[in-house]
């Protein structure tokens, strides 16, 4: 009789991999669509990745460095999708209406990771990382806001104000497409509308 190889134990599993850091990074990314934060284990992307239980300590000392940096891999995202999108020629209603669905295009395909993104718990160690992150992102529509502001298209104020309530209508809008309450391609359809409104308000004209 031919006796088949046994499975390897967890505990002999290999602790090096080709590029470990990446592997969990997008297992992380699928268990959080699928399951949520709950669902995240190092363990379990260990099993995953075929590696030794110990093999993702090399990169993230527990889980709540693994949440940081999933997060980063959002706001990279996040940044190369706003910086494809933007035009500085754009007359500015033109401009922040592409800025504006380019930012909605991301959280609809990205609900549960921008909800990573904006949370506020994060490791001390990852701070400056997330404040850079951050800039890069929601700074952008902030510096078009400032300069819209010099060249008087837009009221005075403080700009980082002005960008929080533009930033919180728009992703109540968002919120609305990922919950079902609107569809992604009518919330998508209505930012130019949006970005009118926002600019010129609702009083008679």
């Amino acid at each position: 009789m031919v006796r088949m190889p046994a499975s390897r134990p967890a505990e002999s599993r290999p602790y090096h991999h080709g590029d470990l850091r990446s592997t969990l990074l997008a297992g992380a990314e699928r268990t959080l669509r699928e399951k949520g934060t709950g669902a995240l284990s190092l363990r379990e992307l260990a099993r995953e990745a075929g590696v030794s239980h110990a093999a993702p300590g090399r990169h993230f000392k527990d889980k709540q460095a693994l949440l940081d940096a999933l997060a980063l891999v959002g706001y990279d995202r996040l940044g190369q999708a706003l910086s494809a999108a933007d035009d500085p020629a754009l007359p500015l209603e033109r401009r922040l209406t592409v800025l504006a669905r380019a930012y909605l295009a991301f959280s609809i395909d990205n609900a549960e990771l921008l909800e990573l993104m904006y949370a506020r718990k994060h490791e001390p160690d990852a701070s400056e990382q997330m404040a850079a992150a951050v800039d890069r992102t929601v700074g952008s529509l902030e510096r078009v806001i400032a300069d819209a502001q010099e060249r008087g298209e837009i009221v005075a104020g403080d700009p980082q104000h002005l960008t929080l309530l533009t930033g919180a209508t728009l992703q109540g809008i968002a919120s609305f497409a990922a919950g079902g309450m609107l569809a992604p391609q009518a919330a998508l359809d209505g930012i130019e509308e949006f970005v009118h409104l926002l600019l010129h308000g609702l009083k008679p004209r």
